[in-house]
């Protein structure tokens, strides 16, 4: 029952903070196009791990960590006001590439030369 509990305050919080992101005035967040990638949060709900990715790539997204670790206090401030959490989770931010990694698959396969199910191929 209490995983339920945690999976669903997880979701909130994504989606929480991802509204919470579009409005923050740091230049380093908003210069970027941010994507939280994972939520993670502990049983006890005293951690939350953040990872996010920059369509930019993960030097980017590395220094938007750097703007989100100096707003935490203001972005947990602002998810305890709107998911009402009695304790409101430490926020531990990350960067990943994800979003990079995905794009440079999505490249790879698109530039493969593959017929579509209703043409053969004149070899």
């Amino acid at each position: 029952m209490a995983s339920h509990r945690i999976e669903r305050t997880t979701e909130d919080i994504k989606r929480e903070l991802t509204a919470i992101f579009r409005e923050l005035k740091d230049p380093r967040v908003t210069a970027v196009f941010l994507s939280v990638v994972r939520v993670e949060v502990t049983n006890d709900l005293s951690y939350c791990t953040v990872r996010v990715s920059a369509m930019e790539g993960l030097d980017r997204a590395k220094e938007a960590v750097k703007g989100l670790r100096s707003a935490s206090g203001y972005i947990r401030r602002e998810l305890g006001h709107r998911l009402k959490l009695r304790h409101v989770p430490e926020l531990i931010f990350e960067a990943t590439d994800s979003i990079e990694y995905s794009a440079n698959i999505s490249r790879i396969l698109h530039s493969l030369d593959i017929a579509e199910d209703g043409e053969e191929a004149d070899d």
